[in-house]
């Protein structure tokens, strides 16, 4: 499992001006964990629960074999955000963005999560990585449709949609379990034809 862990990164990497978004890896253990504890509180009341209790938690190791194998089977890819230009040495982990539940076939379609570090929000980063991520979806993996579904009281998620251009489709009765209770949602989306050029290039308008 280690040697697996520590082999070559199965994601291509994205950049923009700003970020850079690579595949978690195992040097980054201290750091990631550092950086989920000082954002506890800060990311509880958006972070999804189990609803039949609390399971042993997956350790970082058990983590990294988790998205190692959604991508291996084209499920799900998920990279951190990084700002290689204040820090080229070693740029420092400041959140991370997921694409969940990828569907081929006659839907082609998936899910767009997110969290950063409350210390770098609300500059942007987040509708930048959502680009990157929403134009790799579209041009690389040929997906038809991208969706966000964000709890309605958490307004910087809204301004990210909105931002985007996304769509919004209405509201999803108690569709997650969220911070201890199934939340509601409001779900927004982007079908590819209804986006010109590329969804970076929109979002520098």
């Amino acid at each position: 499992m280690l040697s697996f862990l520590r082999g070559k990164a199965a994601l291509p990497e994205l950049s923009s001006s700003r970020l850079l978004l690579r595949e978690l890896l195992l040097r980054d253990q201290q750091q990631w964990l550092a950086l989920r504890s000082a954002n506890a509180d800060w990311l509880k009341p958006w972070d999804p629960t189990n609803p039949l209790g609390s399971p042993e938690p997956m350790s970082f190791r058990q983590l990294l074999a988790a998205k190692r194998a959604a991508a291996r089977e084209g499920t799900g890819y998920s990279w951190i955000m990084t700002l290689p230009q204040l820090h080229r040495g070693n740029p420092p982990i400041i959140g991370q963005i997921s694409v969940s539940g990828i569907q081929y076939g006659a839907a082609r379609s998936a899910s767009l999560g997110y969290w950063i570090d409350g210390a770098h929000a609300g500059y942007g980063l987040v509708p930048e990585a959502c680009a990157l991520v929403i134009d790799h979806c579209f041009q690389q993996l040929a997906l038809h449709r991208v969706e966000i579904n964000i709890r309605p009281e958490n307004t910087p998620s809204l301004r990210v949609v909105d931002k985007l251009g996304f769509r919004d489709e209405g509201l999803r009765k108690g569709f997650l379990h969220i911070d201890g209770q199934w939340r509601d949602h409001r779900t927004f989306a982007l079908n590819r034809e209804e986006l010109r050029g590329s969804m970076l290039e929109r979002i520098y308008e």
